[in-house]
């Protein structure tokens, strides 16, 4: 788990993909907190180390058979209920399963705001109606089936969609499927998105 204190009274928990907390979500976490918010990164993956990306097909298969969405949702929720009397408000960033997560957690009251990065699996929790205003980020080049089919489907109070020209995993530098543009786009709309829903 990674916790950053910088003195903010406005706190992100940032949830990592199928890999763990590995360079490209670590870098997220220290972004973050340069730009003054404290930050929790909690392991998801209930062991230490991380897969790397050529175990893709291994990580993926690890978090289906060891990990329930709706039960990290829970362990998530509860890390935001022992947050919420120690910050003024508390977001949420998750990339790709974590994003899923982030938007199952969405409808928890105390969650100021949500941001996804590429949450294909979504598609599967579409009946979740988000509490705070959400911000999603998915790719056009999207292997896994029916995401840019279910995107119509997101036209909802709170929720706002944007895609991008690039591949699943756009936003990290370490992947293959690595777009600047995208990247930097997505991360600014990201900022402005916080800063639009309260952060002072």
């Amino acid at each position: 788990m990674i916790k950053i204190h910088t003195g903010s009274k406005n706190l992100i928990i940032v949830l990592h993909e199928i890999y763990g907390v590995n360079l490209h979500i670590k870098g997220v976490c220290r972004s973050l907190a340069k730009e003054g918010f404290d930050v929790s990164c909690p392991n998801l993956l209930q062991q230490q180390m991380t897969f790397e990306y050529n175990q893709e097909e291994a990580a993926y298969r690890h978090f289906t058979e060891n990990i329930d969405f709706a039960d990290v949702a829970i362990k998530v929720q509860k890390i935001v209920l022992d947050a919420q009397d120690k910050y003024e408000e508390i977001y949420i960033v998750g990339f790709s399963v974590g994003a899923t997560i982030a938007w199952l957690c969405s409808e928890i009251d105390c969650i100021k705001g949500v941001v996804g990065y590429y949450g294909s699996r979504i598609r599967d929790h579409l009946e979740t109606n988000p509490q705070c205003p959400t911000l999603l980020f998915f790719s056009k080049q999207e292997q896994s089936s029916g995401v840019t089919e279910s995107l119509h489907r997101l036209n909802k109070k709170n929720v706002e969609v944007h895609q991008f020209n690039a591949e699943h995993g756009f936003s990290d530098p370490y992947s293959s499927k690595h777009h600047a543009p995208s990247r930097d786009d997505a991360y600014n709309k990201m900022l402005d998105f916080l800063l639009k829903h309260g952060i002072s």
